[in-house]
C-alpha cells in the first residue's frame, strides 16, 4: 500500500517528471499554466536567485501569495534552494503579517504587487527582509531597492545554480497554526514527513495517478493544500487546476472546462455547490471523487454530494502538526455515520485518557495521540511547547474521540478547544487575547457555536465593567486585529465567566448560563435596523376611549359612516379653528379628534412643493392643538392612506409618508396627545377598526383588511452565504453629492477603496472653489480615479441636468448625501427626486440617499428635517417596487458630526466613521429599500422599558417582560413620602429628584454635577433634551407638565418648586392688587399687535394713536367669550 517509490527529494521528481511529462500541464490557474518541464526549468532558477539574494540552507522565506501557479513554484524553488518555505495567509491583518514575519525570522518574502503596500507600512527594522514581487509591473527600472523581479528570476539564468541537496530529513517547511497559547506556532517539518502522507494516504486511499485531473480551491497556504496539491500532485505527475476561492459558479465552470476527475473542497463549499448544480441541473461525468478538508462532513451532505454527482465524497482527520490525515474514511467499505473514519495504514494511533496516561477502552473517551513518519519535527523555536505534546515520539493532539469495535474513530471534542469554521481554525485564546484589550471587557470566554454551513463559528462571552460596553468597538477592534473568519458571530454579556477551580475555564457551561445578547452577526448589523410591521390582535374599544370624536376638515377617506356605526357621538368641523369656537362657547371638548394628512398634487405641480405646503400646514395644526388649553385631555388622530408599506411588496404615496416624519417628532415633544394611523383603501373597514386602534395605547398603526398592524424597529441580520455586496462597474460614473462634508468625501473614498469605482462626479455647492472638495479630488485622483468636481445645488433640477449632460459617462451609482439644514425639505426631497428623475434612463446599481433617522425615531423639535427623511424613505420603497435599486439609509450621529442628525433620539448613541462606513457596506448587502442607521444603546433604554416608557418602535428591541404599566402609583407614593416632610426637606427631596433626572438625560457624573441654581441652559440642555427631562418627571410624578417646563422653570430649584405646588395641590398666591405710581417719562415702543382692543383698534398705528391722544375706551366685559364675567372682577 505504502507508495515508497514516491519518498524521495523533491528536486530528483521534478527533474524525473520534466524528461518523462514534458510539455504536460502540472498546473493551471486563471492566469498562466506551467507544464512539467517549465516546472522543473523555473524552479531551479527561481532557487539560484534566492541563493543569489543570500538565502542560506536552513534560512526561512515567507510566501505570501494567493491560490496561483506562482505559489507552487515558490514552494518548490524554496526546497530546491535548501532553505525552508514558510507559506503565509495572504488574507493576513498587518499585526498578524508582522508577527509571521518576525517570528519564523524569514529573510525572504515572495509576495505580489498588492502585498507590496502592506509591507511597506511594516516597522523598518526589518529592512533585512528581501522581497520578489510576482507582479510583472515591478521588473522595470524602477523596481525599488529591496524589491526583485520574480518574473525576471524565473526566466533567466542564475549565476548561481540550484543547490538541490536537501536530504529527506532536512527540515523543508514551516505551516503555521494555532496551538495551545492561542499563538499561531511554526510546525516544522522535513521533505520525508511529508512525503510519507502522500506516499501512505493521498494516493493510495484516493487512487490519485498521473491521469487524474485534479480542481483544487482551497487556499494553497493551508496544510492540506500543501501536502495533497503541491506535493501529491507533483509526486505522482497529475495535473491540477488552482480555483481561488470556493465560489460554487467558479468551482462549476472549472469542473466543466477542465473535465475534472478529483474535487477537494471544505463542508462549506461542499453545501453551496451542491445547491447550484442542482438548480442548474449540472453534471459532472468525469469527476470520481470529491475530498474533504477542515471538518468531517455530516451524513445529509455527504449524501446530497453523493446524490447530485454519483460520486464518493472522502473525509479525513488530520493536522498540521501530522502533515496530513491521522484517519480517513474509504472511499469503499463500511461508513460510520459522524466517524473520521480508520487510522492511516501504517500509523500508530491511541486513544488516552489524560489524566492517568493509559490508554481507553471502546467507547471510552480519551486523548487521540499519534506516532508515524508523518509526525512533525517540533514547533520552531518554542521547545517547551514541543515538549508538551510530544512523548515518547507520541504527539498528542488535544483532541478527544471514541473508537468503535471496528475500528473506527468519531471526534467528540477538544481539549484545546479549537473552533473549526469553514476549514479554518481559530483558537479561542488568540480572539480572547483580543477581546481583553477592549475598554469595558473586564472578562472573555469564547467558543464555538455549531454553524449549518460553516460548522462552527466562534462566539465571544463578555463580562462588561461600569462603563458598559461598546460592540461596535469590540468588532472594530477585531477586525483590525483578526484575519475576518476569526471575527465572533455573536457577542453576549454575561454576569461571570464559569471558571475550574484552577482558573480554567468551563466553556461548555457558558450555553447554560443567563446571557444577553447584545450583537448579532457582523458588528455592522448591530446598528443597522428596519421597520418591521407586526399584528395586533384586534380588542374591542373599552369605555375609557370616550365616545366623543369630532372629525376636522372635510371626510376625505369616507370614514364617517363607519365610524357613526362605532361609536356613540361624531361631529364634524371645517377646521380646528371652529372646533374651539364650538368649546368655547360650552360644548364638550371631544375624545378623539380626526384629521385627514394628504397632500394635494395639482396638475404641473411638483412633489416638492406640494409636500412643502402639506407639511406647513399640518404643522400649524399640530402646534394649534398642542397650545390649545381646552384640548389637553383630547387625542389628535392623523389618518393617512397608502403612506406606509407594511411589507417589502407593498407601494406607498411617498409625498404623505412626510407627514407621518413630522407627526412622529409632534409625538416625541408631547407624549399621548397625537397617534398616527394609515389605512388602506377599504373604508368601511378602516372605520370599524379605528377605535380599536386609536384606543391601543399605540402611537403609531396601519390598518390593513381591518387588522391593525405596529411597526417595529428591528436589527437586520446577515444570511450566511456568499458576500452579495458587489462592486461597480468601474467603467461607468458614480455620482456623490455632498463632496464638501466630510461624511461625502468618507463614502467617496470608500467607493474608490472598497467598491472600485474609478470614474466620480462629486457635486458639492461650491465645486472646485471649496477647498474641502478640491483636496478630495487630488486625493481620489492620486488614488487612481478619474474625478470631475461640479459647483451644483442637486435641488436645482436645471442646473444638475446641465452637470449630468455635460459629464456625458454613463453612470452605475447615485449616492446623494448632500443635505442644507436651513433648506432642509428643498435640498434632500427636491434633490433626491430630481436624481431620480434625471437618472432613471441610467440602468443604475445603486440609487442611495441618506437622511436622518428622526424620521422613523422622532426628535422634539426636528419636524421638517423628519419630513424629509420620511418621504426619501418612501421614495426608495416606491422605487424598488418598480424594479429600480434605491436605498434610503436614515442615519443616526456618527464623527465627524454629520447634519442630517442634529437631534439624536434618546438611546441613540454617535458611531465612527470606519463604523459608518461598515454600516454602508451591510446596509447594500440585504434587500430592504429603506433602513435606520444608528448606534443604539439598548442598556440604556432597559431603563424606561423597566417604567413601561420605551418608545413603541423599539419594544421589539428590548425586554418589557417586566415593565410596568404607567399609572398614578408612583406618583400617590410619592405625594404620600413628600407629606410625611417638612416643607424644607420637601424642596429638597423634589430638587434631588430633578438633578437626578437631569443628569441621566446629559449624561453627567450624577446628581452632584448639576448645581441647585444652576440653570438649564448652562447644562447644555437643547429643546430635545428639554422634553425628555419633562418626560421623565412626568413619568416620575404622573403630573401632566408642559413641553416647555425646562424653559418656563430654568434650575432644578425652580423646577422642584413647581412640582411640588402640583403635586401637594398648593394654591399659586395671586398676590393682593398694589397701586403703582405713575411715570410720565417712561419710553413706550409699540412692536406688535397680537390680541384685540376695543375703540376700534386695528392696528399698531391706531393704538399709538389712541395711547397719545388720551382717548378713553374703556368698555364692559365681551358678553360673546363664554366668560364668568361674576367671576372675573376683583374689586
Amino acid at each position: 500500500m505504502l507508495r515508497t517509490d514516491l519518498i524521495r527529494p523533491m528536486s530528483e521528481l521534478l527533474v524525473a517528471h520534466a524528461g518523462h511529462f514534458g510539455d504536460k500541464v502540472a498546473y493551471r490557474d486563471g492566469r498562466r499554466s506551467v507544464s512539467y518541464a517549465e516546472l522543473e526549468r523555473r524552479t531551479r532558477r527561481l532557487a539560484g536567485h534566492l541563493a543569489r539574494l543570500r538565502l542560506q540552507p536552513g534560512d526561512r522565506a515567507a510566501i505570501c501569495l494567493g491560490n496561483r501557479v506562482e505559489m507552487v513554484e515558490s514552494y518548490l524553488a524554496i526546497t530546491r534552494a535548501s532553505a525552508i518555505g514558510v507559506p503565509i495567509n495572504p488574507r493576513a491583518t498587518d499585526a498578524e503579517l508582522a508577527y509571521l514575519l518576525d517570528d519564523s525570522g524569514a529573510t525572504v518574502v515572495i509576495t505580489d504587487q498588492a502585498h507590496v503596500d502592506q509591507l511597506r507600512r511594516l516597522p523598518a527594522k526589518r529592512s533585512h527582509l528581501s522581497v520578489v514581487v510576482t507582479d510583472e509591473a515591478t521588473a522595470s527600472a524602477e523596481t525599488p531597492v529591496g524589491f526583485s523581479s520574480y518574473a525576471a528570476f524565473t526566466t533567466t539564468e542564475p549565476v548561481t545554480p540550484a543547490r538541490d541537496d536537501l536530504a529527506l530529513d532536512d527540515l523543508a517547511w514551516m505551516l503555521y497554526t494555532s496551538g495551545t497559547t492561542g499563538r499561531p506556532k511554526g510546525v516544522l517539518s522535513t521533505q520525508r514527513n511529508c512525503l510519507w502522507s502522500v506516499a501512505a494516504c493521498y494516493v493510495p486511499v484516493p487512487g490519485l495517478s498521473a491521469t487524474d485531473r485534479v480542481l483544487w480551491p482551497l487556499p494553497l497556504f493551508h496544510s492540506l493544500s500543501h501536502i495533497a496539491c503541491v506535493l501529491a500532485v507533483t509526486a505522482v505527475g497529475a495535473t491540477a487546476r488552482i480555483v481561488d476561492g470556493y465560489s460554487a459558479q467558479d468551482v462549476l465552470e472549472a469542473l466543466s472546462e477542465e473535465r475534472s476527475t478529483f474535487l477537494a473542497g471544505v463542508p462549506t463549499m461542499y453545501h453551496h455547490l451542491v445547491r447550484a448544480a442542482r438548480e442548474k441541473g449540472f453534471r459532472a461525468p468525469e469527476l470520481r471523487m470529491g475530498l474533504v478538508g477542515g471538518a468531517v462532513t455530516t451524513a445529509a451532505l455527504r449524501s446530497a454530494f453523493e446524490d447530485t454527482f454519483g460520486v464518493p465524497l472522502l473525509d479525513a482527520y488530520g493536522s498540521t502538526e501530522t502533515c496530513g490525515s491521522i484517519t480517513v474514511n474509504w472511499p469503499t467499505g463500511a461508513r460510520v455515520e459522524g466517524s473520521c473514519g480508520l487510522p492511516v495504514p501504517g500509523l500508530g494511533v491511541r486513544l488516552v485518557d489524560s489524566d492517568s496516561g493509559l490508554d481507553v477502552g471502546v467507547g471510552r473517551e480519551g486523548e487521540v495521540w499519534v506516532n508515524g513518519p508523518n509526525v512533525m519535527v517540533g514547533y520552531h523555536n518554542q521547545p517547551e511547547d514541543t515538549a508538551a505534546v510530544m512523548r515518547d515520539g507520541w504527539y498528542r493532539t488535544g483532541d478527544l474521540a471514541r473508537r468503535d469495535e471496528a475500528g473506527y474513530f468519531t471526534i467528540t471534542g477538544r481539549i484545546k478547544d479549537l473552533i473549526i469554521r469553514a476549514g479554518e481554525n481559530i483558537h479561542p485564546g488568540e480572539v480572547e487575547d483580543v477581546l481583553r484589550v477592549v475598554p469595558g471587557v473586564v472578562d472573555v470566554a469564547v467558543v464555538g457555536k455549531p454553524h449549518e454551513v460553516l460548522g462552527e463559528v466562534p462566539v465571544a462571552f463578555v463580562v462588561t465593567g461600569d462603563g458598559g460596553l461598546d460592540p461596535m468597538r469590540v468588532f472594530a477592534t477585531c477586525r483590525e486585529r483578526l484575519s475576518s473568519f476569526k471575527v465572533p458571530e455573536e457577542l453576549y454579556e454575561i454576569a461571570r465567566i464559569p471558571r475550574t477551580a484552577s482558573g480554567k475555564i468551563t466553556r461548555h457551561v457558558l450555553w447554560e448560563m443567563p446571557a444577553r445578547l447584545r450583537a448579532c452577526g457582523a458588528d455592522h448589523y448591530e446598528s443597522l435596523f428596519r421597520v418591521d410591521w407586526v399584528p395586533r390582535t384586534p380588542v374591542t374599544a373599552p369605555a375609557v376611549l370616550g365616545n366623543r370624536w369630532a372629525m376636522i376638515g372635510p371626510d376625505v377617506f369616507g370614514l364617517a359612516g363607519g365610524l357613526e356605526a362605532a361609536v356613540v357621538e361624531l361631529r364634524t368641523y371645517p377646521d380646528l379653528a371652529a372646533l374651539r369656537q364650538a368649546v368655547a362657547t360650552g360644548s364638550n371638548a371631544p375624545d378623539v379628534a380626526l384629521v385627514a394628512a394628504a397632500v394635494d398634487l395639482p396638475e404641473g405641480t411638483g412633489s416638492g412643493d406640494a409636500v412643502r405646503r402639506a407639511a406647513d400646514e399640518l404643522s400649524h395644526q399640530l402646534d394649534a392643538w398642542s397650545a390649545e388649553p381646552g384640548m389637553t385631555g383630547s387625542r389628535l388622530v392623523v389618518v393617512s392612506r397608502g403612506a406606509v408599506a407594511t411589507s417589502s411588496e407593498e407601494d406607498v404615496q411617498y409625498p404623505v409618508h412626510a407627514l407621518w416624519g413630522l407627526v412622529r417628532c409632534a409625538q416625541a415633544e408631547h407624549r399621548d396627545r397625537f397617534v398616527l394611523v394609515d389605512i388602506d383603501a377599504d373604508a368601511t373597514l378602516s372605520a370599524t377598526a379605528l377605535p380599536a386602534a386609536v384606543c391601543s395605547g399605540e402611537p403609531q398603526l396601519a390598518l390593513r383588511s381591518g387588522v391593525a398592524l405596529l411597526p417595529r424597529l428591528a436589527r437586520v441580520s446577515a444570511s450566511a452565504g456568499e458576500d452579495t455586496c458587489a462592486l461597480l462597474d468601474p467603467r461607468r460614473t458614480v455620482v456623490v453629492t455632498g463632496a464638501d462634508s466630510a461624511r461625502g468625501a468618507a463614502i467617496a473614498r470608500h467607493l474608490v477603496a472598497g467598491y472600485g469605482a474609478r470614474n466620480l462626479l462629486l457635486i458639492s455647492p461650491r465645486g472646485s472653489v471649496d477647498g474641502t472638495a478640491a483636496a478630495l479630488r487630488s486625493e481620489l485622483t492620486a488614488r487612481g480615479a478619474k474625478v470631475m468636481l461640479s459647483a451644483c445645488d442637486p435641488a436645482d433640477r436645471h442646473a444638475l441636468a446641465s452637470v449630468l449632460a455635460k459629464h456625458g459617462r454613463p453612470l452605475t451609482a447615485v449616492v446623494h448625501t448632500q443635505s442644507d439644514p436651513e433648506r432642509i425639505l428643498e435640498s434632500t426631497v427636491d434633490g433626491a427626486l430630481n436624481l431620480h428623475e434625471l437618472t432613471r434612463g441610467a440602468q443604475l446599481a445603486a440609487f442611495i440617499v441618506f437622511s436622518s433617522a428622526v424620521g422613523v425615531l422622532g426628535a422634539a423639535g426636528q419636524g421638517y428635517e423628519a419630513a424629509a427623511a420620511t418621504f426619501v424613505d418612501a421614495l426608495a420603497q416606491h422605487l424598488r417596487v418598480g424594479g429600480l435599486p434605491a436605498l434610503s439609509l436614515a442615519w443616526g450621529p456618527w464623527e465627524p458630526a454629520n447634519q442630517l442628525a442634529t437631534a439624536a433620539p434618546a438611546g441613540t448613541g454617535q458611531m465612527s466613521a470606519q463604523q459608518g462606513l461598515a454600516m454602508f457596506d451591510g446596509a447594500r448587502t440585504v434587500d430592504h429599500a429603506a433602513l435606520v442607521v444608528t448606534r443604539l444603546d439598548v442598556a440604556t433604554l432597559q431603563v424606561p422599558a423597566a417604567m413601561g416608557t420605551v418608545p413603541a418602535l423599539l419594544r421589539g428591541l428590548v425586554d418589557i417582560s417586566a415593565a410596568s404599566t404607567p399609572d398614578k402609583a408612583s406618583a400617590s407614593a410619592l405625594r404620600r413620602r413628600l407629606a410625611r416632610l417638612t416643607e424644607p426637606e420637601q424642596q429638597r427631596a423634589l430638587v434631588e429628584l430633578v438633578r437626578t433626572e437631569a443628569a441621566k438625560v446629559r449624561d453627567l457624573d450624577g446628581p452632584a454635577t448639576v448645581g441647585r441654581e444652576r440653570t438649564f441652559k448652562e447644562l447644555g440642555f437643547t429643546s430635545s433634551a428639554a422634553v425628555e427631562l419633562r418626560n421623565r418627571l412626568t413619568e416620575a410624578t404622573g403630573l401632566r407638565l408642559p413641553a416647555t417646563l425646562v424653559f418656563d422653570h430654568p434650575t432644578p430649584s425652580a423646577l422642584a418648586q413647581r412640582l411640588r405646588t402640583e403635586l401637594l395641590g398648593i394654591p399659586t398666591p395671586l398676590g393682593a392688587p398694589t397701586s403703582v405710581p405713575p411715570v410720565c417719562d417712561d419710553p413706550i415702543a409699540v412692536v406688535g399687535m397680537a390680541c384685540r382692543f376695543p375703540g376700534g383698534v386695528c392696528s399698531p398705528e391706531d393704538l399709538w394713536r389712541l395711547v397719545a391722544d388720551g382717548v378713553d375706551a374703556m368698555s364692559g366685559f365681551p358678553e360673546d367669550r363664554g366668560w364668568d364675567l361674576a367671576g372675573l372682577y376683583d374689586p
